[in-house]
C-alpha cells in the first residue's frame, strides 16, 4: 500500500506572486509546488561502479523535476558531468503499456526520462531501461547504443552476470538478446492471456516487494524465471474516467479471501530447450517471496511464504532436477515479516534476519540450516542488512537502535560476540548503500535543519566527496525561509498497553504562548510507514505552519521500526488500537494551554485516509474536520497479501472486518467535517471505496466535500494536481477549525 510521503511532483512554471512573496519570507503553495524543488537539488540511486573509481545517479533536472538524468563523479576528484540527457532519448509524449504503467506505480516510480540504470560488471557500460525501450551506454566515450526499437515495451531488462547479453520482458514474454551479434532469443513459451513470463504477479510487486519474476545465474549459464496463471483471479471492471475521456479496464484484482495467481517456477539452462521445473510443494496457494543464487551457482533459495502468511519456508534448490530442501523455517501466529537479509557466504553459510525474541535481529547459519548464533541482541530492532565482509568477519546494517526517531549504519561480528559499532553520527536519519564489505558507502542523511544530502564516506564514516551536498546557503531555494519557521518538538505518548508513542510538534510561524491554535493531525497510521523521523520538514507542513496551524503526528501502535508487541497489537484489529492511539493523542492535545481544543483535524493518504475516517466517526470523536485521501473503506474491497497479512481473511475474521468497515459507524460523522479525494483511475485502492462513503452519506443527507482528480492512480503526481490539493485542504481546514471572529 502507498504511503503519503510516496506521493511524486512535477514541475510547473514559478508564479511571478510568488517569488515576489519569497522575498518577504512567506512560503506559499505556488512556490512549494513549483521548480526548482523547494527542497533543494537531490540524487536518486545512486551507485558506485564496480571497480569504485566512478559514482553515478539519477538527478531530476532543475527546469522539471519530473524528469530525470544520468550524472556521474569521478571517486577522487573531478566535478560532476551529465553522462545522459534524457532529453535526448526521451519523450514527455510516449504513451507507455498498461504494462509499465502498472509496474512503475507498484514501483512508485513517477519520473519519466532515466528512472534505472544497471552497471555492467565489468565497470565498461550501463544498461538504460527507458520508455519502453532498452540503451547501452559506453563508459569510455558516452556513446549510447539503441539495443531494442520494436512497437512492444521492454520492461525489467538485466545484463547478463558477465555481461555478453541482455535479459528483457516483452509482451508477456522472456527474451535474450546478444550484444554482440545482436541475435534475440526467446526463453519462455509465449505468454498470453491470463498467463505471463518472468513478471512478478501484482501481489508480489504490491505488497512483497518484489519487482521482478527472473534471476540469473552468477554464471550466466542459466536463468530462473516464474509462471503466473492469473485465470481464476477475479475481474474488477475499472473504469478510468480522466479529462480526455473514459476508459474500461479489466483489472485482474486479488480480493481479501479470493483466489491468488497461481506461480510455478522454472529454470532455464541457456541454449537447451526444455526448462526444469521447481518443486515448490503440493499446495499452490501460496507466495513466491524471493529467488536467490549461491554464489557458486550450484544452486538457489526460494523463500515460500504460506497464503495466511504464518510460515515462511527457505527452499534449498537443485537447479538440475528442480527438486527441493527446507533447510529453514520461521512461524508466528499472527504474520512472518518478509526481508531481504538473506546472504548467503562462499562456504554456504548464510545471515539471515528473524523476530522470534520479539524483535528483529540477525541470525547465523551454517550450510546445513543450523544456528550457529545470534548475532544482534537487545530491545530494539535491525532494519536491513547493507554488506558482509568475509574476511573481517563483520556484518554491516541500518537501525533506529537508540531512539525510533533516528536511523543509522552500524558493524557488527558475526563470528563473535560483541556489540554493535556505530559508524555514522546520530542526530538525523541515514540512509545507506555499503560496498566493498563495508569499504564504502554512499551515506544520504537529513535532520530538522538539514535538507537531505549524500556523499561518498570510507568505511569508518570518513566523507571522501560530497555527491549532492544541497548546502542550505544563499543559493539554496529554501534559504529566504530557513530561519522562519520553528524545528519540530519531539516526544512520546504512552498507550493504554503501556507502549511509547513518538510524536512530533510543528508550532505555527510566530507562535504566542498565551493564544490558542488550531492544530492539524497529519498522520499515515498503517504497518507499511512511520511519519515521526528526525528528517528534514516537508514543505507542505510548513504550509500549515505560516496558515496559522499547529502541525501534530503520532506514529500509533502499528506502524513499522518497533517491537514484535508493538507492531502486533493491530493484528485483526484495523480501525481499534491505532484509532484508540490517535484520539489519545488529540485528547492529550487539547489539554496543552496553546491549543485550541474544539478545533482539531486530522489528515492522511491511502491508509492514512483510513485512519482520518475511522478518527472522524469514532464516537464523541475530539476531530471536528477530516480530509481522507484515497481511503480503504472496507477491507474486503484490499488485495489478498497486505489485508490478510494483518486482517486474516473476511471469512476467518468477519467481526473485525465489519468493525473496521467505515459503514458501520458512518451515523458518527458531523455534518460537512468531512473533505474526501480520490484519483478516478486507482488501480491500487480502488475508487469504489470512496463511491460507496459518498452513496451512504448522500442516502443521509449528510453534507460533505469531495475531490476528485481525472487520470490519477494512487498517488497524485505533478506539482499542478498537488498544487491544486494543497490549497484545497488549507481552504478546507481554514473554514472548519479556524472560528470567524
Amino acid at each position: 500500500m502507498m504511503t503519503g510521503a510516496a506521493m511524486a511532483q512535477t514541475s510547473t512554471a514559478q508564479s511571478p506572486t510568488a517569488v515576489t512573496q519569497a522575498t518577504h519570507n512567506i512560503l506559499t503553495p505556488e512556490r512549494v509546488f513549483a521548480d526548482p524543488d523547494i527542497n533543494g537539488p537531490k540524487s536518486v540511486g545512486v551507485k558506485l561502479s564496480p571497480d569504485g573509481t566512478l559514482l553515478t545517479w539519477l538527478k531530476p533536472k532543475a527546469s522539471n523535476a519530473q524528469v530525470q538524468d544520468l550524472w556521474a563523479v569521478p571517486v577522487k576528484g573531478g566535478e560532476p558531468f551529465l553522462l545522459v540527457d534524457a532529453d535526448s532519448l526521451s519523450s514527455q509524449n510516449k504513451e507507455l503499456s498498461e504494462a509499465e504503467k502498472s509496474r512503475r506505480e507498484r514501483m512508485r516510480v513517477s519520473a519519466r526520462g532515466v528512472v534505472a540504470y544497471e552497471w555492467s560488471e565489468n565497470s565498461q557500460s550501463i544498461l538504460l531501461p527507458l520508455d519502453g525501450d532498452i540503451y547501452l551506454v559506453d563508459r569510455a566515450t558516452k556513446k549510447i547504443s539503441r539495443l531494442t526499437e520494436t512497437p512492444g515495451d521492454e520492461v525489467d531488462a538485466k545484463l547478463s552476470p558477465k555481461g555478453g547479453a541482455v535479459a528483457f520482458v516483452r509482451d508477456q514474454t522472456l527474451y535474450l538478446k546478444d550484444l554482440k551479434s545482436g541475435i534475440e532469443t526467446q526463453l519462455t513459451p509465449k505468454g498470453e492471456g491470463t498467463t505471463t513470463y518472468a513478471t512478478a504477479e501484482f501481489i508480489a510487486e504490491e505488497e512483497l516487494a518484489r519487482h521482478t519474476g527472473y534471476w540469473w545465474s552468477p554464471l550466466a549459464t542459466q536463468i530462473v524465471y516464474q509462471k503466473t496463471d492469473e485465470s481464476g483471479v477475479a475481474v474488477a471492471q475499472r473504469v478510468e474516467i480522466g479529462g480526455e475521456g473514459v476508459k474500461i479496464v479489466d483489472q485482474r484484482y486479488p480480493f481479501a479471501g479470493k483466489p491468488n495467481a497461481i506461480v510455478e517456477l522454472y529454470v532455464k539452462t541457456i541454449g537447451q530447450e526444455t526448462p526444469v521445473k521447481v518443486d515448490l510443494g503440493s499446495n499452490p496457494d501460496f507466495y513466491l517471496a524471493r529467488v536467490n543464487w549461491a554464489k557458486d551457482g550450484k544452486t538457489f533459495y526460494v523463500q515460500r511464504l504460506s497464503r495466511d502468511q504464518h510460515r515462511l519456508d527457505l527452499l534449498q534448490v537443485d537447479p538440475a532436477t528442480g527438486a527441493t530442501k527446507t533447510i529453514l523455517s520461521e512461524t508466528s501466529d499472527s504474520w512472518v515479516e518478509l526481508h531481504d537479509d538473506f546472504k548467503l557466504l562462499s562456504d554456504g553459510s548464510f545471515i539471515w534476519s528473524s523476530e522470534r525474541d520479539g524483535n528483529n535481529h540477525f541470525y547465523y547459519y551454517g550450510p546445513d540450516g543450523k544456528l550457529v548464533r545470534q548475532v544482534t541482541h537487545g530491545d530494539w530492532p535491525v532494519d536491513k542488512l547493507a554488506d558482509i565482509n568475509e574476511k573481517t568477519g563483520e556484518l554491516y546494517f541500518e537501525a533506529s537502535k537508540d531512539t525510533p526517531i533516528e536511523h543509522g549504519l552500524y558493524k557488527v561480528s558475526f563470528r563473535k560476540a560483541g556489540e554493535p559499532v556505530a559508524i555514522t553520527p546520530p542526530g538525523g536519519w541515514w540512509t545507506t548503500s555499503v560496498s566493498g564489505g563495508g569499504a564504502a558507502f554512499i551515506g544520504s542523511y537529513s535532520d530538522p535543519t538539514t535538507p537531505p544530502q549524500s556523499a561518498l564516506y570510507d568505511g569508518s564514516g570518513k566523507r571522501l566527496r560530497w555527491i549532492e551536498e544541497n548546502k542550505l546557503d544563499a543559493s539554496h531555494p529554501y534559504y529566504a525561509y530557513k530561519d522562519t519557521y520553528s524545528a519540530p518538538e519531539f516526544g512520546e505518548l504512552t498507550a493504554a498497553d503501556g507502549e511509547k508513542l513518538e510524536y512530533y510538534l510543528l508550532k505555527p510561524r510566530n507562535f504566542d504562548p498565551s493564544k490558542k491554535y488550531p492544530v492539524i493531525v497529519s498522520i499515515y497510521g498503517g504497518p507499511a510507514s512511520a511519519t515521526v523521523k528526525k528528517t528534514w520538514v516537508a514543505a507542505s507542513n510548513r504550509l500549515f505552519q505560516e496558515a496559522g496551524f499547529i502541525v501534530f503526528s503520532l506514529d500509533n501502535r502499528g506502524t513499522p521500526g518497533r517491537s514484535v508487541k508493538f507492531g502486533r497489537a493491530i493484528y485483526k484489529k484495523f480501525g481499534q488500537p491505532d484509532i484508540d492511539d490517535q484520539i489519545m493523542g488529540a485528547k492529550w492535545l487539547q489539554s496543552l494551554p496553546y491549543v485550541d481544543g474544539a478545533h482539531i483535524g486530522i489528515m492522511g493518504w491511502s491508509q492514512g485516509g483510513f485512519v482520518t475516517l475511522m478518527a472522524m466517526t469514532a464516537k464523541d470523536t475530539p476531530f471536528a474536520a477530516g480530509a481522507a485521501g484515497a481511503p480503504p473503506t472496507q477491507w474486503g474491497l484490499y488485495d489478498t497479501a497486505y489485508t490478510e497479512r494483518y486482517m486474516s481473511t473476511p471469512q476467518a475474521n468477519a467481526d473485525g472486518y465489519a468493525a473496521s468497515d467505515v459503514l458501520n459507524r458512518i451515523d458518527n460523522l458531523k455534518p460537512g467535517a468531512l473533505l474526501l479525494m480520490h484519483g478516478m483511475a486507482d488501480d491500487n485502492v480502488q475508487l469504489a471505496n470512496s463511491t460507496r462513503v459518498m452513496a451512504a452519506l448522500q442516502k443521509k443527507g449528510v453534507p460533505f466535500e469531495l475531490m476528485l482528480f481525472p487520470g490519477e492512480r494512487h498517488g497524485l503526481k505533478g506539482n499542478e494536481r498537488n498544487l491544486q490539493r494543497f490549497r484545497l485542504q488549507l481552504d478546507f481546514f481554514t473554514r472548519k477549525l479556524k472560528p470567524k471572529a
